[in-house]
């Protein structure tokens, strides 16, 4: 359990900066050129989980034994699709159904979302307990 909660704390401090890259870029992109906030909210989600992919497999989850790179790459992906979706649903609910702010319901947005990439990473990308010892 202890290491669970550090493997979570670390996904927090990546998630924290991610979110800053996330939220920062759909800011900027929506209030200083003008674009719409669903198709901000893509590229800001889309860079922080480049930055996401970088730090969580290198400092959070341990590299699966058997599995390529290519392969972790692609289930990220895939995910990471997922995560967008789920992200541009909440925004555009948020928005559009319930008429909150973009940048309020973004913070809703990526809590939820949160969750949803900690545990998929967790279930389809992490070794745990599998590669004891083995450096992030």
């Amino acid at each position: 359990m202890k290491k669970l909660i550090a493997q979570f704390m670390k996904f927090g401090v990546v998630g924290v900066i991610a979110f800053f890259i996330d939220y920062g870029l759909l800011a900027f992109c929506t209030e200083i050129l003008g674009i719409n906030y669903l198709i901000s909210a893509t590229i800001g989600f889309t860079v922080s989980v480049i930055f996401n992919y970088a730090a969580s497999m290198r400092y959070v989850f341990t590299h699966k034994e058997g599995m390529s790179r290519r392969r972790e790459f692609i289930i990220f992906v895939v995910l990471s699709v997922i995560g967008l979706l789920i992200n541009n649903l909440c925004l555009w609910a948020g928005v559009e159904v319930l008429g909150v702010h973009y940048l309020v319901t973004k913070i809703g947005a990526t809590a939820i979302v949160m969750v949803w990439n900690f545990v998929t990473r967790k279930i389809f990308l992490d070794a745990g307990g599998e590669a004891e010892g083995e450096s992030r």
